[in-house]
Order: structure tokens, then sequence, then C-alpha cells
């Protein structure tokens, strides 16, 4: 064994000394090969420092190697040093065959800093220069899709697909076309990418994705079949239950959607989501009582949970309990709070339990939002009648008239208000 195979037989058992006393035998003997083969290694192992040492030495030797400033680079980014990393790549000759592979990790650079338009360009400029090498292919797609510039995506992992590229680094290109097009909503259109996908290898990640764009596209008998299927082969997919139960749902099989997120709950039981929902499908099947249960049971999970606060507060309102929304209600901030129902939900809370100067403040706060909301106009307009408002009745009525021309109810208030 030489030098270099000695240093990792040491460092596969563990005897890091002995590691050390060969790897300054393989530096100071500086032997190529011996140097070359051991910097590969040390890399896999993740001795950094070590492999970093061990290319600048061939660097030394061979300054005009640009593979050896390519191999430096990576090493330094894998070190977080990416300004010196940037400066071996920026020595390599633009007439090198290797400056596309360097423009290659100079795009992975700038995306790593965020720098998605210049990692582009770097893309695109070696990919002027070779223009059918898969990796710039997949490297475009997955910037593409990493910016949500998903039609772009696709056409590059179309290109691959084209190519006879179906797995490519060992990603099913498939599969990630699939998530490209249902991510930019070609939903129907992704569906055969994702059967194909999961002809290939039955993986769960993707059946989900399946499902999920199934849902999407409305075909509901599709999407619960791939849900049901996902669930035999992990009950502990939480996010299948929620989706599930929305298929169920849309096909007015509420039993089953409930049947469905209860199952959810069993597996997820601080999902607030599925508290939620669960709510909402108790409600259509006329228990008040569940219903009320499962949005509490939300707002314990999460107490600043406004969406299940809003649905709380519509069944609470409806069964005239006025002292219950104002309890869920101060919860929150009310100067803070950014879903103006809650100041609608308020006003009517405060006019019932007499509390008239708070119920005129939520009424004027939720204005702006609902003035040309019927309904909130008409609880609004006759709370300015009792508090005696008239001029500013009088506004609200003929803002009614303009929503509901034709409703004589309006025009008579008005006229009444004014006569009186």
């Amino acid at each position: 064994m030489n030098n270099a195979e000695l240093m990792i037989k040491y460092i596969e058992e563990q005897n890091l000394e002995k590691a050390k006393t060969y790897f300054e035998k393989v530096k100071k003997e500086n032997n190529d090969e011996e140097v070359f083969f051991l910097a590969q290694q040390l890399f896999d192992y993740g001795f950094l420092e070590e492999t970093k040492q061990l290319y600048e030495i061939l660097s030394r030797t061979h300054p005009d190697e640009a593979e050896l400033k390519i191999l430096l680079a990576e090493t330094l980014i894998e070190m977080n040093n990416e300004d010196e990393a940037f400066q071996y790549l920026e020595k390599i000759d633009h007439n090198d065959p290797l400056y596309p592979q360097a423009l290659l990790v100079q795009a992975d650079l700038y995306e790593m800093q965020g720098l998605y338009e210049v990692s582009e360009q770097k893309l695109l400029q070696a990919k002027e220069l070779v223009r059918s090498e898969p990796v710039i292919d997949y490297a475009l797609a997955e910037l593409y899709m990493s910016q949500g510039r998903f039609l772009e995506a696709a056409r590059n992992f179309n290109l691959l697909l084209e190519a006879g590229h179906s797995e490519f680094v060992q990603i099913d290109i498939h599969g990630r076309m699939a998530e490209a097009l249902s991510a930019g909503g070609s939903f129907e259109q992704s569906l055969s990418y994702y059967e194909t996908s999961l002809k290939n290898k039955m993986e769960i990640n993707v059946l989900f994705g399946y499902a999920l764009t199934s849902y999407q596209a409305g075909l509901y008998d599709k999407a619960i079949k791939a849900f049901k299927q996902l669930q035999e082969m992990d009950p502990e997919y939480h996010s299948l239950y929620l989706y599930l139960a929305k298929s169920y749902e849309h096909q007015e099989k509420i039993t089953e959607a409930l049947e469905a997120v209860d199952s959810g709950i069993a597996m997820d039981e601080f999902n607030n989501e599925l508290h939620l929902f669960a709510g909402k499908l108790a409600l259509k099947q006329g228990d008040e009582i569940k219903a009320e249960k499962y949005f509490r049971d939300a707002l314990a999970l999460d107490p600043e949970f406004t969406a299940a606060a809003a649905q709380l507060n519509k069944l609470l309102l409806h069964q005239e309990k006025y002292e219950d929304v104002l309890e869920i209600i101060a919860m929150f901030e009310l100067d803070d709070i950014s879903d103006p129902q809650f100041h609608w939900d308020a006003a009517v809370s405060f006019q019932h339990t007499e509390q008239y100067n708070m119920a005129l403040k939520q009424y004027d706060l939720a204005y702006n939002e609902f003035k040309h909301n019927r309904d909130f106009l008409v609880d609004y307009g006759y709370f300015l009648i009792e508090e005696g408002k008239r001029p500013e009745a009088i506004n609200i009525f003929q803002q009614l008239t303009e929503l509901e021309p034709v409703n004589e109810e309006w025009y008579e208030m008005i006229e009444n208000l004014q006569g009186n």
C-alpha cells in the first residue's frame, strides 16, 4: 500500500494520529497521482482543509490546469470560503474546454448568495458554449423551480426527457416535470407525468403530489383513490387527511369527509387546520355542539388562529351568544386585528350587550371594508337609527338604494328619517 492508501486505512480505523503521519509523507513526496487520489478521498471523508492543501500543491505544479482550479473552488465552497472560490474560478481561461464547468460552479455560488439573475446568466452562457449538456438543462430547471418560474422549469425538464434522461443525478425527471407543471397550474397535463413516475417507482411524496394535483384538477374520484392508497402505505403521512376530507366534501360525502378528518386528528392531534375543517363539516351536518368543540379545540392549539375564531364567532352570533363572542374577541388586540370581520362581529355583540359607544367604534372600523356589503350596511344603518344618528343613518340607507335600487324598504326608511 502506498502512503495515500495507508492514510485512508488509518482514517477508517479512526487512528487519526497515524493518518496524519502518512498525510505529511504524501505532501513531502509530492507524487502527483498519489496526491490527487488522496485529495479526492479526503474530500469524500470531509477532511476539507487537508483536501485544500493537496490541491494547492498540485496547482502550484500545474498552474494552468483548470480542473484543479475547479476542484479547489468546490472544496472552498464546502468550507464556506466563497470569495476565494470565486478567485480560482475567475482564473480559468474562457477558451479552456472546462470553462463551461467553471460557469456551472459560479452559477451555484451566485444562487447560494441569492443572486438568481446572475446565476441564470452564467448557466445560459454555459449553454451557449455547450448546447446539448444535460447538466446545464437540469441546473436551469432547478433554478427556475426555486424562483417559481415553473413553465421555464418544465421546458428544461422536457429537454432532459427528450434526450432520454428519465433519471438524472438520481432524480426522477418525470416526477420533477410533474411538479413543475402542477405548480404552474397545468394540473391535468401534469398527471400523466406523475403516472409515469409512479409506474417507474412508487414513492410516497410523488403519490401525494399526484393525489393533490388530481384534487386541484377537480378529479375527486382519482384524488380519493390516491389519498387512500397513500394512507394505506403510510398512515402517518399527515398532509393527506385534510385533502382527502376536502375531496369527499366536494362530492357531498360529508360523513366520509368527517371520518377522514377525524382519522387525521387521531394521527396529528395538534393540527389546528384539521380541527377547523372538522368544525365546518360538523356544521354541514347540523351538529352545532360538535362544531363549537372543534373550533374551540383549534383555538386552544393556537390562540392566534383567527380563521378558527372567525368561524366560532359566526356560530355564536347565530346562537345569539354575544357575551361569548366578546370573550373570543378579547383574546385578540382589536385595534391590531387585520381581519375586519372581527370589527363587525364585535360591533353586533357590543350592540346587543348595550355597550353602544364600543359598538359605534367597531362599526366605524369595519365600514371601509364592508361599505358595499348589504348585510353590514343593514346592521349599521339600523344601529345608527337606534342611536339617534339620523343624518348618518340616511347616508347608509342611500348606499343601500345604490346596491338594491328596486328595494322600496330603503326609500321608505330614508323618507321616514327625513320626515322626522
